[in-house]
């Protein structure tokens, strides 16, 4: 089968290695669609390390399964499933009180080494990610595309299940990525007014598609005053930072209302993750700065459900998708930000998904 390793900064090589047998406790995938995600692209400028083995990525997998292990039971040939990376132990602190992505333990398929990810043409899945991961079968009136989008989707649902976003809040959203996009149409769903910041003209394009209620130029508007004049002054309910930019996350704090939320989707750069916020705002203002990473493993099945029901919109969202030998050109187009979300296909039927 091919597979697709990360052997250097920026290179990725596919080679061909033998089809995975299934263990007796576990099952083999057949990869029809796997998602680039933002921390792949990251990885993938970093490269595996120099004493590191080369990496197969990819945590944003649908496919069908091929063959199942003798002890498996509950799963069948034939059925989609749609996967995400996190696997706990299961003993540890966290996990006794089922806060999963807490895990101290946590193994991540494509991404901890020995553990293949989903850029091949087949994917192992081993007992231990069948009772501990995050695996659910995809509902049967969803695309495998769609489907791929449940790993980032269940990561914005999660963070909006925390705050309670409700009918009568704004949300400003900063960043118009894929992830951003996607909080976009979660909040309107939820009800919420949307606002979003992003400097890209590009970017600020592809989001009108979600027909938030303002967008703004952060290159060349006040973002702070824009979303004050927007709030008649108050500030918003919840201000999502769906970037790495230390920036926009002081920014957030001085645009929250009274008793609002900051929301630190994403992570900063790990050489250089500090940043100053605005300590006595959050103080009288008694605003609340939460961190965001994964979800608990039902909200990976109630993303399926929401992509299900048309609530984001897959069609706005993934905007190319390649042959697995073209996954070089790949990385290079989700690292340009030149559309949203990029997708890459082994399984070469999927390539005929319409593109929005």
């Amino acid at each position: 089968m091919k597979a697709a390793h990360t052997i250097g900064p920026r290179t990725i090589e596919v080679r061909d290695i033998p089809i995975p047998i299934a263990a007796p406790d576990g099952l083999v995938l057949q990869i029809s669609v796997c998602g680039v995600c933002g921390s792949d692209v990251r990885r993938w400028r970093e490269g595996p390390g120099a004493t590191a083995l080369p990496v197969v990525a990819g945590h944003e997998a649908v496919g069908r399964i091929v063959a199942v292990g003798a002890q498996v039971t509950g799963y069948a040939i034939g059925e989609r499933l749609a996967i995400a990376p996190d696997t706990h132990c299961g003993t540890c602190y966290y996990c006794e009180r089922g806060l999963y992505n807490l895990c101290d333990n946590l193994h991540l398929v494509g991404i901890t080494p020995g553990w293949q990810g989903g850029f091949a043409e087949y994917l192992p899945l081993s007992g231990e990610v069948l009772r501990n991961g995050i695996v659910h079968r995809v509902p049967a009136a969803l695309s495998d595309v769609a489907a791929a989008l449940s790993e980032p989707c269940a990561s914005v649902l999660a963070s909006h299940n925390t705050l309670g976003t409700t009918l009568g809040d704004t949300v400003v959203v900063i960043g118009a990525g894929p992830i951003g996009c996607i909080h976009i149409a979660v909040a309107q769903a939820r009800g919420a007014r949307v606002i979003v910041a992003q400097r890209s003209e590009p970017r600020r394009l592809l989001a009108r598609r979600f027909g938030p209620d303002l967008v703004i130029d952060a290159s060349t508007q006040d973002v702070i005053s824009e979303v004050l004049a927007f709030t008649e002054g108050r500030g918003a309910d919840a201000i999502i930072c769906a970037n790495g930019v230390a920036e926009t996350q002081a920014q957030a704090v001085m645009m929250a209302r009274k008793g609002g939320a900051v929301v630190l989707f994403g992570g900063l750069p790990k050489a250089n993750p500090m940043v100053t916020l605005d300590a006595n705002r959050i103080h009288y203002g008694e605003i609340s700065v939460l961190g965001a990473f994964s979800y608990h493993p039902t909200i990976h099945a109630l993303a399926l459900d929401t992509l299900a029901r048309g609530l984001v919109p897959a069609e706005h969202l993934v905007t190319h998708l390649f042959a697995l030998d073209d996954i070089n050109e790949a990385f290079e187009v989700a690292s340009t930000g030149r559309g949203l979300k990029v997708m890459v296909a082994p399984d070469p039927a999927i390539l005929d998904w319409p593109l929005a």
